[in-house]
């Protein structure tokens, strides 16, 4: 999800394994063109350990939201709540 444009890509994942986490986000990012892969902020969850491997297959430029601060991250935190409904 972009903040400015409010763009949305979604990655189906098989579980959520940092090895499914990996192979889904890689698939999907790489179908955007090189200038929208810039930069990614993950939360602290256990499936997005292979956050190197993922700079390294896309070049995207990973980053980590400090722990328990949701309102780091609010439209995706947003956007969650709306698929799960």
């Amino acid at each position: 999800m972009d903040r400015s444009s409010r763009f949305v890509i979604l990655a189906k994942v098989e579980d959520a394994s940092a090895e499914a986490v990996l192979e889904g986000f890689t698939r999907r990012l790489r179908t955007l063109p090189k200038a929208f892969r810039q930069t990614l902020t993950y939360d602290q969850g256990r499936e997005m350990a292979r956050h190197q491997a993922l700079e390294h297959r896309t070049g995207i430029r990973v980053y980590f939201a400090d722990p328990h601060s949701p309102w780091q991250r609010p439209t995706n935190e947003n956007t969650n709540g709306l698929l799960r409904q």
